[in-house]
C-alpha cells in the first residue's frame, strides 16, 4: 500500500510538471527587458511590452494593470490606438505601449504594480523613485535686493517652477507699501496671472518704481504665486538711497543785474541741497554771448550735506564791443544724480567814457551851429 501511494504521488508530480510545461511551451506570455526602473518624482515611463502566443490557437487577450498606486497614472495603446484587449495569432507576437506617469506628490522607494494578461499570464513591474516627491511650487530669484536712488525704477528677475504633476495657473500679487507700484512681466508681457506647465518653470520679470519723494531707508516687497492648489512666496528688498534734488540761485533770490561792456561783475551764486542724500563734485558751466567770459570760484564743490547751501562766486566779464541791450547767461550745476540751472539776466550799458564823449560833440554841434547862425544870420 505504501508502494502503490508512493507511486500515486510520482504520477501526480509528472502530470503536474507536464501541464506545466505545456502551459509555458503553448500559452501566452508577457515580457519586457525592463522589469525595474529607478525615476525621480513627476517622470513618465514608457514600456514596450510584447505579447506572444505561443499555443496552437488564436487568443484574445485581456490586459490589466493592477496594483499601481491610484495617484499614479497610465495608458495602454497599441498601433496608435488605446487597448484594452489583443488577438494574437499562433506563434506571433504584438507589442504593447504602457506609458506610467508618476506624480510629484509620491514617496521615495520601491513602488509595484503588475501586468495582466488575464487568464494566460502576469508581469511584475517595479519602479524606484529616487528621491522624495512634493506637492509644491517655487518663486525664486537670483538677486532679491537692489539699491538707487527714489527716482530710479528697480527690475527683478524671477522664476516660478510648477513642481506639480499638473498644469497649473497662479494669480500674481505683490503687497508693497502704499505708493509703491509693482508690474509683473510673465514671459516679458505685462500680466497678474499666468499658466504652468507640469515641471516646468517660467520667467518672470518684474518691476518696482517706489512713489515720488520717497524717504531713504530699506522696503520689503512680498510676492506670490498662488491657486486653489498649490502656491509659493518671495520677498524682493529694495534699498533707497535718497533723492537727489538741487535748487541754484542767489542769496536774495535775483537773477538780473547790469554790466557795462567790457567790464567784469562778481555775482553771488547760492546752491542749496533739497534732497535727501548728499551731494558730491558739485560742478558749474555756463552758457553765455559769443566772447564774454565766465569764471567761478570754487569751480567744483566737493560735498554738501542735505539740506545744506554753498555760496559760489561767479566772475561775468562783457564783450568790450557789447551793443547795449539785455543778455541771458544760463549758469548750471551738475552732478551725475542730478543738475540746476539758473537763467541770469544781465543789462549791458555803454562805458561812461563814451557818454560824455557822445555829450560833448552833441555840444559842440550845437555851438558850432550858433556861431553860424551869428555870424552869417544878419545877411
Amino acid at each position: 500500500m505504501r508502494t502503490h501511494l508512493i507511486g500515486q504521488l510520482i504520477l501526480m508530480f509528472w502530470l503536474c510538471s507536464a501541464g506545466s510545461v505545456s502551459f509555458a511551451e503553448h500559452g501566452v506570455k508577457l515580457y519586457t527587458p525592463f522589469t525595474k526602473i529607478s525615476v525621480p518624482p513627476g517622470e513618465s515611463i514608457d514600456y514596450n511590452i510584447d505579447v506572444l502566443n505561443n499555443g496552437e490557437e488564436a487568443q484574445k487577450i485581456d490586459i490589466v494593470v493592477t496594483g499601481i498606486p491610484s495617484s499614479w497614472t497610465y495608458s495602454i495603446k497599441s498601433g496608435g490606438w488605446s487597448v484594452q484587449q489583443l488577438a494574437v495569432l499562433p506563434g506571433e507576437k504584438k507589442t504593447l505601449n504602457l506609458k506610467v506617469d508618476v506624480p510629484m506628490r509620491v514617496n521615495k522607494g520601491n513602488h509595484s504594480f503588475r501586468v495582466l494578461a488575464r487568464n494566460f499570464d502576469e508581469l511584475p513591474l517595479v519602479v524606484n523613485v529616487s528621491e522624495q516627491g512634493t506637492f509644491k511650487t517655487e518663486f525664486t530669484s537670483d538677486q532679491v535686493n537692489m539699491q538707487g536712488h527714489a527716482k530710479a525704477s528697480f527690475t527683478f528677475s524671477t522664476k516660478l517652477k510648477n513642481m506639480t504633476g499638473e498644469k497649473q495657473l497662479y494669480s500674481l500679487q505683490a503687497n508693497a507699501p502704499r505708493g509703491w507700484e509693482v508690474i509683473f512681466k510673465p514671459n516679458y508681457n505685462q500680466g497678474t496671472a499666468v499658466e504652468v506647465e507640469p515641471n516646468a518653470t517660467t520667467n518672470i520679470s518684474i518691476d518696482v518704481k517706489p512713489p515720488y519723494n520717497v524717504s531713504a531707508g530699506t522696503y520689503k516687497i512680498p510676492i506670490r504665486a498662488i491657486n486653489n492648489a498649490t502656491s509659493a512666496e518671495n520677498e524682493l528688498e529694495v534699498v533707497i538711497t535718497g533723492t537727489y534734488e538741487m535748487e541754484l540761485t542767489t542769496p536774495r533770490g535775483i537773477l538780473s543785474t547790469s554790466l557795462t561792456a567790457g567790464k567784469e561783475k562778481k555775482i553771488e551764486m547760492l546752491v542749496r541741497n533739497t534732497g535727501s542724500s548728499p551731494l558730491s563734485n558739485i560742478r558749474f558751466a555756463a552758457s553765455k554771448p559769443q566772447s564774454w567770459e565766465v569764471s567761478f570760484s570754487p569751480d567744483t564743490l566737493r560735498l554738501l550735506e542735505p539740506g545744506a547751501s554753498a555760496v559760489v562766486n561767479a566772475s561775468i566779464k562783457a564783450y568790450d564791443k557789447a551793443i547795449p541791450g539785455d543778455y541771458v547767461s544760463n549758469i548750471t550745476a551738475n552732478t551725475p544724480e542730478v543738475s540746476s540751472t539758473a537763467a541770469f539776466r544781465i543789462s549791458v550799458k555803454t562805458p561812461l567814457l563814451w557818454g560824455w564823449l557822445g555829450i560833448m560833440i552833441i555840444a559842440v554841434s550845437v555851438g558850432f551851429i550858433y556861431f553860424l547862425f551869428r555870424k552869417y544870420g544878419r545877411r
